[in-house]
């Protein structure tokens, strides 16, 4: 079995490789005017991002060795929307070009899908939470739709980039949601 830090330095590895590949796709949606900065790039995303795969590898850890998780792990993902801090100090541009909305929508999607791809709660709000994690296709679908733009292979691919990223993010926050391993696998014989 991994052991502590090995299951929070991974996901510290996969939380800034997910970072990157998410200032990446907004690279591809912002196009030339995106800039990386030591501020923007780093400490709002970068960092995060790195700090959210930590906590959901301690996360994995308690779930395997059967120790109680605290259940502020489940909003961890809201790390992510750290990127409006900076806004705070000047509230009318605090949703300004979208990045707000963003930044508040990418973890929410990815809690909820969290939520419902862990198989624990109440079935119902599974199915509502289901419905959430995938709004974003349509959404997507409508937003493009609704420009001028002619849809190619780029932008199909800029897409299914955005798609598969707030998959990896629904799937990482299904760990705080687990069972514990000895509640699983009594589940799993019975």
């Amino acid at each position: 079995m991994l052991s502590h830090w090995q299951l929070t330095a991974a996901g510290g590895a996969c939380g800034l490789a997910w970072a990157c590949a998410l200032r990446g796709f907004m690279a591809q949606v912002a196009g030339p005017e995106s800039a990386v900065t030591w501020s923007g790039t780093f400490a709002w995303i970068l960092l995060p991002g790195t700090v959210l795969g930590v906590l959901l590898g301690w996360s994995e850890y308690l779930r395997r060795t059967n120790r109680g998780r605290p259940r502020w792990l489940i909003f961890s993902p809201l790390l992510l929307a750290a990127v409006l801090l900076p806004g705070l100090a000047n509230p009318s541009q605090f949703l300004a070009d979208g990045i707000g909305g963003g930044a508040l929508a990418v973890p929410l999607f990815g809690m909820a899908g969290g939520y419902a791809l862990a198989g624990a709660g109440r079935r119902w709000a599974r199915i509502v939470c289901t419905a959430i994690a995938f709004l974003p296709i349509p959404g997507w679908l409508i937003a493009s739709l609704t420009q001028d733009a002619t849809i190619g292979p780029r932008e199909v691919w800029v897409a299914i980039y955005f798609w598969s990223l707030l998959a990896v993010l629904s799937f990482a926050s299904a760990i705080p949601h687990r069972l514990p391993a000895a509640s699983a696998l009594a589940v799993a014989r019975s």
